[in-house]
């Protein structure tokens, strides 16, 4: 049977989601814990790697396996994995479902912490920005984005994909305590798109970039064009839509 959960982690002291050979994840730590449970290997899928001290509040994955006592394992996981990493939900799907394919669009959220005093209790969640940030220009900004364009400007270099035509449904400006967080709504996205997408939003709010160059970065399909990539800390993955 094919089995779906629901993961949320403080990304903080892990190498990120995906198995790698050089630090700790949070994919590798799951599945131990299940194949420990499970008494047997088990490969988890998830929706999509997030990368170093990047967290999550509605990560997906799948596994495969035998008839099992759902909350049993929930509880057995959650008394295994670290106190970072936890597993809000498990439940049976379908056998043609799956954690990244099926996926019709993700929520990403990425905090900017703007007082000008750091909170000491934000400084895993949010980025503290460094100098004044103009929230009108930044919204104005944010909707040149929107809509379906080719993101290869905002992708790391090195990075492997056919193509890098993306959809941007939506990216808002949610005001909060201490600051605004930009939620980004797509179809899929890039490496590191999202953050480099912040950075140079950032980058333009400062005066540091011309709103007026937003239509010639995305045309130079180069990610010299774009500005700086905003830090991991302050990005969360909201939600993966099915």
């Amino acid at each position: 049977m094919k089995y779906k959960m629901i993961i949320a982690y403080d990304g903080t002291d892990y190498g990120g989601w995906q198995v790698q050979p050089n630090a700790v994840s949070i994919q590798s730590l799951i599945q131990k814990a299940l194949s420990t449970i499970l008494r047997a290997e088990v490969d988890l899928t998830g929706s999509g790697r997030t990368d170093a001290g990047v967290h999550a509040i509605g990560q997906t994955a799948h596994f495969v396996a035998g008839s099992i006592d759902l909350e049993k394992i929930l509880v057995s996981l959650n008394g295994l994995l670290p106190s970072d990493i936890r597993i809000l939900s498990l439940e049976p799907v379908s056998e043609d479902f799956h954690a990244r394919y099926s996926s019709r669009s993700k929520i990403y959220r990425y905090h900017l912490h703007l007082d000008r005093i750091p909170d000491p209790f934000k400084r895993r969640f949010a980025y503290h920005v460094p100098h004044p940030v103009d929230l009108t220009l930044l919204q104005n900004a944010a909707t040149h984005f929107i809509g379906t364009h080719d993101f290869t400007s905002f992708a790391n270099v090195g990075s492997a994909f056919d193509d890098a035509i993306r959809t941007l449904y939506r990216l808002d400006l949610i005001e909060e305590k201490g600051g605004v967080a930009l939620e980004f709504e797509g179809d899929g996205f890039l490496y590191k798109m999202v953050r480099n997408l912040v950075g140079t939003l950032l980058d333009i709010a400062a005066g540091k970039m011309d709103l007026k160059e937003v239509p010639a970065i995305l045309a130079a399909k180069d990610r010299r064009a774009a500005g700086i990539t905003a830090p991991p800390h302050g990005l969360f993955l909201v939600e993966v839509k099915y």
